[in-house]
């Protein structure tokens, strides 16, 4: 009997029998993919950490005694605490999709039951509805999952790619992984459909008789926006949405989530590209174009420099190293600027230190090689010797916050001589000062900026020798800036980057980095994360909108009982479909009105905490991605009530008001 029962039911409510599927095919496809994610993203760490022999590390990925075991083992407690985070978000949606779709049966299970149909029955019937429907969806949904990972993986692969230190990465997949997954699935489902059907099994049969199904407000609400708005229409429209709450709580949180996640997203991406091109790649595009770290090697033994200068295609090279001192500055040395922005007292001890004579400073030290320190001598007019130190003359003023453009002052007088002491104290160098500038030569490099009391010294080889062992000595690793030829492309400067690897290689311990290479590299990661994060979102509106269509076509036949009623007092079809199109602009238009407004307050507050202009964040808003995502789930908002009108549009009154049973 219940089989001939739910058979007929399933054939005559097929807008139920789809809501249920979509609802479990969505989930088992969410979770495929986040099992399938995992497992390749730990399958790419053990296959980087046995290549690299850190058989601990190994060990600890395994979480097995035996690091040389080539079946992995599916025992992560972080992976089985996301699996368990989404399986209950999921059985908070499909408890939804199986409670509407119940509800909707009350009166007819109060009939089956008042003929003699235990609560046992009652369960297991829905419970069977549940398992034959959901099957072929969950298959479909979890094989569907192993694909979109494996398309999502091989995108990020091709957009990492040229990542240095990105090790290859092919695609796999473990039986015991595909085990799990239908396991965590058909516990979601389950959990899913018992909670309801229980609740509904023990009705008695009075109350499930006397329940049409209907959802009602236990008091009428005025809704005065959408009455101002839109009339009659906009208060009845207001009033059903208030009484579809509970069903629809989970589209209006998974839109609004969906929404304001994928609006951040791309606001931050947005913002974080202007400020890196901005403060690294523009700022330095024609400082640098290949650099490369000599390491565990000093300045003074280096001596394939002019090697590099003769390589075809090379405009200008300077070789540098970077050493620490101190300096003393007296309250006669201080510039009067310095002096009138209140000098040092605005600092708390960290950085300068004060003393009877004077107050001590970090003055660190840049080594140049001789023919690039005199280049820069000829560039600010200064003397072209090698026995004597340039000054960087430069200190912001500490009281002004904004980074992005600080205000500069003179920080010394000129003198002739400047003192330069160790670390921790000495006699230190005392050495001739050629001049103090406010031009530095073009290197890749910042000074001041955290600590801003630097005084940046600027020292030829020639000198060096003679000084550092009064100073401390200098730093491990020395730096060799190369520019190409204006209008070098990537793979000019690769083939040149490649050039000097190649001459420095077997002598050195060496690392290149290429400025062209770097841009791109930075600009595929920002597109990989924004495809991860962006599919995230786009699954989230999914779990929505399906929580959209399962209630709109649900409550089909309440409604046309609502519908009925209003159709009996007046109402026109016209007037209903305006009802409807309402409700399509509040379900959708609320979550897009939120996103945005948080997306204001968050864009303004990250504006200023970075100190840019709005104008500048404004020329490059993502309005038309965040545009068309949001109208693609407003439309596919509205296709859902659309559909359903299709359903209704056509109603017979007398029909509708004489018949409580009616599907």
């Amino acid at each position: 009997m219940w089989r001939e029962y739910s058979s007929g039911y399933l054939k005559n409510n097929r807008a139920t029998v789809v809501s249920i599927m979509t609802a479990a095919f969505i989930s088992s496809l969410l979770l495929s993919l986040l099992g399938s994610l995992f497992y390749n993203m730990w399958k790419y760490e053990v296959e980087r950490l046995r290549a690299e022999g850190d058989q601990y590390a190994l060990m600890a990925m395994y979480l097995v005694r035996d690091a040389n075991d080539e079946a992995p083992r599916m025992v992560f407690p972080f992976f089985l605490l996301i699996m368990g985070l989404a399986s209950f978000s999921l059985i908070m949606i499909l408890h939804n999709s199986f409670a509407v779709t119940m509800h909707t049966r009350i009166h007819q299970f109060g009939i089956l039951s008042g003929i003699g149909a235990t609560p046992k029955q009652i369960r297991r019937c829905l419970m069977q509805e549940a398992a034959f429907l959901c099957a072929l969806p969950v298959v479909a949904g979890t094989f569907l999952g192993i694909v979109g990972s494996m398309g999502l993986l091989a995108l990020i692969e091709t957009l990492t790619r040229e990542v240095e230190g990105r090790r290859p990465h092919v695609f796999g997949y473990h039986p015991l992984l595909l085990l799990f997954t239908f396991l965590a699935t058909g516990i979601t489902i389950g959990i899913s459909a018992w909670l309801p059907a229980r609740r509904l099994s023990v009705m008695t049969p009075l109350e499930a008789i006397k329940n049409t199904g209907e959802l009602h407000l236990k008091r009428k609400r005025h809704s005065p926006l959408l009455s101002a708005l839109f009339g009659v229409e906009g208060e009845l429209a207001g009033n059903a949405l208030k009484a579809q709450r509970r069903a629809l709580r989970t589209a209006s949180v998974s839109l609004l989530l969906s929404m304001t996640a994928f609006t951040l997203m791309q606001c931050f991406f947005t913002l974080s590209g202007i400020s890196t091109r901005e403060t690294y790649f523009e700022k330095y595009q024609d400082a640098w174009d290949i650099m490369v770290t000599v390491k565990d090697t000093g300045i003074e033994a280096f001596g394939e420099t002019e090697q590099i200068r003769e390589i075809p295609g090379v405009e200008n090279v300077v070789m540098y190293q970077k050493a620490q001192a101190k300096r003393r500055i007296t309250e006669e040395e201080m510039s009067e600027e310095l002096k009138a922005n209140g000098g040092f007292s605005h600092d708390s001890g960290k950085y300068v230190t004060r003393e009877q004579d004077g107050f001590l400073v970090s003055a660190p030290i840049v080594i140049l090689d001789d023919a690039s320190f005199l280049a820069y001598c000829g560039q600010i007019g200064a003397p072209q010797r090698t026995d004597g130190v340039v000054i960087r003359n430069l200190i912001c003023d500490v009281t002004n916050p904004d980074f992005r453009h600080p205000q500069y002052m003179p920080y010394i007088k000129g003198s002739r001589t400047t003192g330069l002491l160790e670390k921790n104290g000495g006699a230190g160098a005392e050495v001739p000062v050629l001049a103090c500038t406010a031009e530095v030569p073009v290197l890749r490099e910042e000074y001041a900026t955290l600590d801003k009391y630097e005084l940046v010294h600027f020292v030829p080889v020639n000198l060096w020798k003679e000084m550092e062992n009064q100073t401390g000595g200098a730093g491990e690793d020395i730096f060799i800036r190369i520019l190409c030829r204006k209008g070098t492309g990537l793979e000019e400067s690769q083939a040149i980057q490649n050039e000097i690897t190649g001459r420095l290689a077997g002598a050195y311990t060496i690392e290149s980095e290429n400025r062209i290479r770097e841009y791109e590299t930075n600009d595929r990661k920002i597109q990989g994360m924004m495809l991860v994060f962006g599919s995230f979102c786009v699954l989230l509106a999914l779990i929505g909108v399906g929580n959209v269509f399962s209630n709109t076509f649900g409550f089909v036949r309440q409604r046309k009982r609502e519908f009925a009623r209003y159709l009996s007092v007046g109402m026109t079809p016209q007037e209903l479909r305006k009802m409807f199109c309402i409700e399509v602009f509040v379900l959708a238009g609320r979550p897009m009105l939120w996103s945005l407004a948080v997306a204001f307050f968050a864009v303004g507050a990250m504006l200023r905490a970075s100190y840019m202009e709005p104008a500048v964040f404004l020329d490059e808003a993502p309005f038309l991605p965040v545009g068309i995502f949001m109208l693609a789930i407003g439309g596919t908002v509205a296709f859902a009530y659309f559909l359903s009108w299709r359903r209704m549009r056509k109603i017979n009154l007398t029909e509708v008001l004489r018949d409580d049973t009616m599907m």
